[in-house]
């Protein structure tokens, strides 16, 4: 499928190139958006027409967000961000003392993946898995760290560093045998990486954001948790959309989404990300990865032309997202952000556990026009 035409559904002025960190939106998104607001506000928005107007809004996101995960819409929790959903696991499952849970790679994990976890060495045994130079590890390793103490792995399904694609499903089969429930960080896997069966990973609990590859607006994120495991988790935030109390005056929780869903929320944003996954969906999911591998591709095989230059990812696509991670010897990568940035260029500068890498992360409306003119730039360096 070719998308040359599809850079003018994003109005932006830069050759943008962060995706992994914040997509540009379609202008169809933006226009729903401000729609929303003109229908919110002309309903009255504490009314009687606004609260059907909302529950369909609800009703309509989590069935788009469905249908990407596959999965139950009741299993769609919509959050604000990545670090809420990670946050409702670590501050929501019951630790004994003598449990553990297991993280991997420790530093070389987004912080957004780590801190949390490492909060809880307060009280309970955090192991860490070591990694390989792409952030990888055998699942064989995984076994020596687990036991009948382990309650939680929690993994990134894509690496923000390398771009590496772990094998969750693999992991998943094993992990259930053992009957250990596990997180998956998807934020740099959904929406990027073509159709995909997340809830067959056999996960219990994971966590996107709207703002990334979904090219939703800042603000905006989802915690799907299975339903079956809804119970190992205590909300850690309550409220009267969350709870009720039974005849006794006793504190109970809802069912699911309501039980994870405290107060109100950013509707305006809704209705942009149900407009932006909806936008992409008709786009395919498989044209979309197909046309950002390439792009990747392409940049690598003309980075390579760069005899100062070294990658930082997978050899082989199908392992990796479109993420690649690079340096220049002897340049420093903040300063090239910057020189890029007053040229309009838009990469990122990101972290393999203490080393800085320049990474790029391009999407639907980019072009190969534009990856060339980036390694141009970077040849007169």
């Amino acid at each position: 499928m070719n998308f040359d035409s599809i850079s003018e559904e994003f109005q932006t002025d830069k050759t943008y190139l962060n995706n992994a960190s914040v997509s540009v939106m379609p202008k169809t998104s933006i226009e729903a958006m401000k729609q929303f607001l003109i229908d919110y506000s002309e309903m009255g928005p504490d009314s009687p027409e606004s609260e059907i107007f909302i529950k369909g809004l609800w009703e309509k996101t989590r069935t788009s967000i469905a249908k990407v995960v596959k999965c139950n819409p009741d299993e769609i929790i919509i959050t604000q961000s990545v670090t809420d959903g990670i946050n409702i696991v670590a501050n929501g499952m019951k630790f004994e003392n003598d449990s553990n849970i297991i993280i991997r790679g420790g530093e070389h994990e987004h912080h957004a993946n780590y801190f949390p976890w490492l909060k809880l060495q307060k009280k309970i045994d955090v192991r860490s898995l070591p990694v390989d130079e792409n952030g990888g590890f055998e699942y064989s390793d995984l076994k020596k760290v687990l036991d009948e103490k382990t309650k939680l792995v929690a993994l990134s399904h894509g690496l923000y560093n390398s771009g590496l694609i772990l094998p969750v499903k693999e992991i998943g089969n094993e992990l259930q045998k053992e009957n250990i429930p596990y997180f998956l960080d998807t934020a740099q896997t959904v929406g990027c990486i073509g159709e995909f069966d997340f809830a067959d990973t056999g996960c219990d609990f994971m966590s996107f954001n709207g703002s990334k590859w979904l090219c939703g607006p800042m603000g905006t994120g989802v915690f799907y948790c299975k339903r079956e495991s809804s119970d190992l988790l205590e909300p850690s935030n309550i409220g009267g959309e969350t709870a009720e109390t039974n005849e006794n005056g006793e504190l109970t929780y809802k069912e699911l989404p309501d039980r994870f869903q405290a107060g109100f929320r950013n509707y305006v944003g809704l209705a942009g990300m149900e407009s932006s996954v909806t936008f992409l969906q008709n786009l395919g999911w498989n044209n979309i990865r197909n046309h950002i591998i390439g792009l990747s591709n392409l940049f690598i095989d003309e980075i390579g032309k760069i005899s100062e230059s070294k990658v930082f990812c997978p050899e082989n696509e199908s392992e990796r997202t479109s993420i690649v991670s690079f340096e220049i010897a002897k340049q420093d990568p903040e300063k090239i952000v910057s020189e890029l940035s007053q040229k309009g260029i838009i990469i990122a500068k990101r972290e393999i556990y203490e080393k800085p890498v320049l990474r790029i992360s391009p999407h639907i409306y980019n072009t190969k026009d534009e990856i060339l003119s980036l390694v141009e730039e970077l040849k007169k360096l």
